[in-house]
């Protein structure tokens, strides 16, 4: 009896823990796009569909990730996981999200197909693209529907968007978003005072010491052990590029580059990079190439180091300064600052949409015919799989 109510309560948990890497897998094995299209598909399938979470978790953490060095959606996908099956969600969401594009590249790396790839393979991303803007386009606008509710938030979402437009890199994304909490911070004070009968948290929460703690011995005491090991120097650089890259995707190839050039010519690099275009999942995975020629005699333990420790950084990060986020979030005296932040994140994802979603997919006019029926078709509840076959034989036709 005993026996058998130990492994019940075993199963039971281990079943949101496999509904969480079931359901990241199925999106590693298809999220073209880059980061924001995967927040596209985040929000539609754990928000809309699987109801994981609300629409406001979904944004305040969408805007914490922004705020962190590393992937931001794969953080976001931690999040996810983290939410639904605890720690252990969490490593089954970056295992789903993560494996297919790092065993991918993996193999590209060994076999160095650095050779010019069939017109097939380049038919199926273009489609993979145009289906990123459908998918994108349909989770702004229930955001948008859901968030932008006065003339308040419009007009944040907008200004954010403009803003992103008009300046570059990390100052575009953390600008808008840090003005925005602080209009919020300062319209608070104009209103009345919360009742004594609101809920107030008892203080406000603290980063975690211990995970904040193991973050900060890898950063400076990594450097000291890669003297010992070339393996070691591999690890040790990947962590510091995941340590100090904001915004994710392209912005870490500047900061890759010399730190992986002693073990690789330009050529692989380039060539890491062209291959992390072709595959679905996130754009660090390049890490997982590039650690394969690093260490050729052993590739796949070569891959496995770099891609580890290219997300470590972030992975710490978010789970140190989760409790003060949600503690902050849940304040009284912030609860506009929340509501002018989601408007905030919603003309980030709106600019983003614009450029480079639609940007580096719309390449000739049916396009635009296509992605408006796709649009359609998604609302109408036609499951996102169908609308991809759809997309691949109209990229074939035309």
């Amino acid at each position: 009896m005993i026996q058998d109510s130990l492994k019940r309560r075993f199963m039971s948990s281990l079943a949101p823990v496999l509904q969480v890497f079931w359901s990241f897998l199925i999106l590693g094995l298809g999220s073209f796009g880059g980061p924001v299209a995967h927040i596209g598909y985040f929000q539609r399938s754990f928000v809309q569909k699987k109801q994981w979470l609300s629409d406001s978790e979904f944004s305040q953490a969408t805007a914490l990730c922004q705020f962190l060095p590393g992937p931001a959606s794969s953080q976001l996908g931690m999040f996810i996981g983290y939410r639904k099956a605890g720690y252990i969600g969490a490593l089954a969401a970056f295992i789903g999200f993560t494996f297919p594009s790092a065993a991918l590249l993996t193999v590209l790396a060994i076999l160095e197909n650095r050779d010019v790839q069939p017109d097939w393979v380049y038919q199926i991303i273009q489609a993979a693209k145009l289906l990123a803007v459908v998918v994108v386009a349909d989770a702004l606008f229930s955001m948008i529907k859901k968030n932008l509710i006065d003339g308040l938030t419009v007009c944040i979402a907008v200004m954010t968007a403009i803003s992103v437009f008009f300046t570059y890199g990390l100052i575009g994304q953390l600008l808008p978003i840090l003005l925005a909490a602080a209009l919020g911070v300062i319209l608070s004070f104009t209103q009345q005072e919360p009742s004594d009968n609101t809920e107030r948290p008892s203080s406000l929460g603290k980063p975690n010491v211990v995970i904040l703690s193991v973050f900060l011995v890898l950063l400076f005491g990594l450097p000291y052990l890669a003297a010992f090991s070339k393996e070691w120097a591999v690890f040790n650089n990947f962590y510091q590029a995941g340590s100090f890259v904001f915004g994710g995707g392209h912005v870490v190839l500047p900061l890759l580059e010399p730190l992986v050039q002693q073990w690789v010519d330009a050529n692989t690099f380039l060539s890491a990079y062209a291959s992390a275009q072709l595959v679905p999942g996130p754009m660090f995975t390049m890490a997982s190439y590039l650690g394969a020629a690093s260490l050729p005699e052993t590739a796949i333990w070569g891959s496995l180091l770099a891609t580890l420790a290219i997300f470590l950084p972030g992975s710490l990060l978010l789970f140190a300064f989760l409790p003060a986020w949600q503690s902050l979030l849940q304040h009284p005296r912030l609860r506009l600052a929340v509501k002018t932040i989601t408007a905030s994140v919603v003309g980030l994802l709106a600019a983003a949409w614009v450029d480079p979603v639609i940007a580096s997919s719309i390449t000739r006019g049916w396009d635009v015919l296509i992605l408006v029926v796709g649009f359609v078709l998604l609302k109408r509840q036609v499951p996102v799989w169908c609308l991809a076959m759809i997309l691949i034989g109209y990229s074939f036709l035309i």
